[in-house]
């Protein structure tokens, strides 16, 4: 994180009023952009399946990606057929929309889609152009929904089902938009959306982080046995949840070093710790296969649903037509 990223999670500072008539006019320009697709006066579009958006209304790190990991095989048990979209930030596609598949590397896909598509059994688009991913799949894949992965701000798209995910340690931080604090949107835009779910916290609409695993990075393959020290690296939104996880592990960690994130990682990176273990997310994982050592694992994590929000979102599926039970 830099300077100012860090003082969107502490107590207000001069930084923090310097910065807030930038703020004034991001949220002048948001609201009269949303204000404009709510009236009519710009015009979305709609998909020929509904779609839920998986979203929030700060930047990075809310847990979005293990959710949807858990959403899109859900979905499946219900019978439905699912479709991923995502932007695929720091993709490098030859072309879009872009269907993500085996033969994709993570350079073109990008990290996040990449570990969708690696994980799930669906098709996953990336582009900036959510329309002409919805076209893309409407032509070419038989989907009974949509998951859109991130885009709640994205309003020339239509969405039937809006399920926003708030990290229940950082919350909303300083509470202020951009560039004084890390919202995009006034936490009044929770009482708009479907459904709020809390990643961890005591909410009784929540889902909680539990470890799969520590698993290989470079053969994926679990290992029960691995050094119990070493170096954690990450480029994630919050690696301090992933470094307690660690410790709650029983590793030892000798240092922590930060990316932004989505960083593009090469073996450069690791020259100063080319001795030792390195632990790291599966997103970055992904980005490192290609040069990674026997000694480097990542912690695998999955969401684990409450059973009030399992409960609440079937209704919500029904209401909305999405799914209409057995």
């Amino acid at each position: 994180m830099n300077v100012i990223e860090r003082s969107w999670y502490r107590p207000k500072s001069l930084l923090t009023y310097l910065l807030l008539p930038l703020s004034s006019l991001f949220w002048l320009i948001s609201t009269s952009r949303r204000w404009c697709f709510k009236s009519g006066y710009s015009k979305a579009f709609k998909a020929h399946v509904p779609v839920i958006i998986v979203g929030n209304i700060g930047i990075g790190g809310n847990g979005k990606t293990p959710f949807v990991l858990w959403l899109v095989p859900y979905l499946q048990q219900l019978g439905l057929k699912v479709a991923v979209i995502s932007r695929g930030y720091g993709s490098n596609a030859p072309y879009y929309p872009y269907l993500v598949d085996q033969t994709s590397s993570v350079e073109e896909a990008g990290d996040e889609p990449f570990l969708l598509a690696s994980r799930l059994n669906c098709p996953v688009v990336i582009g900036a152009n959510r329309q002409a991913s919805c076209d893309y799949i409407k032509q070419n894949c038989d989907v009974d929904v949509i998951v859109s992965d991130d885009g709640l701000q994205h309003y020339k798209m239509h969405r039937d089902l809006e399920l926003c995910i708030v990290d229940a340690e950082r919350r909303f931080g300083n509470g202020c938009l951009l560039p004084a604090g890390p919202l995009r949107e006034l936490p009044s835009r929770l009482s708009e959306v479907d459904l709020v779910i809390e990643n961890g916290g005591r909410a009784t609409i929540n889902y909680q982080l539990h470890s799969s695993g520590i698993f290989s990075v470079k053969t994926n393959k679990s290992c029960p046995n691995y050094h119990n020290s070493g170096v954690a690296v990450s480029a994630i939104g919050n690696p301090q949840r992933f470094e307690l996880s660690l410790k709650e592990h029983g590793i030892e960690l000798q240092k922590c070093i930060h990316f932004r994130d989505h960083h593009a990682y090469s073996s450069d990176d690791f020259h100063k710790y080319s001795d030792s273990t390195i632990f790291m997310t599966e997103k970055d994982a992904v980005k490192c296969q290609a040069f990674c050592k026997d000694n480097w694992y990542y912690l695998r994590v999955d969401a684990k649903p409450s059973e009030a929000l399992q409960s609440r979102l079937k209704q919500l599926l029904l209401q909305k037509e999405i799914y209409h039970g057995v």
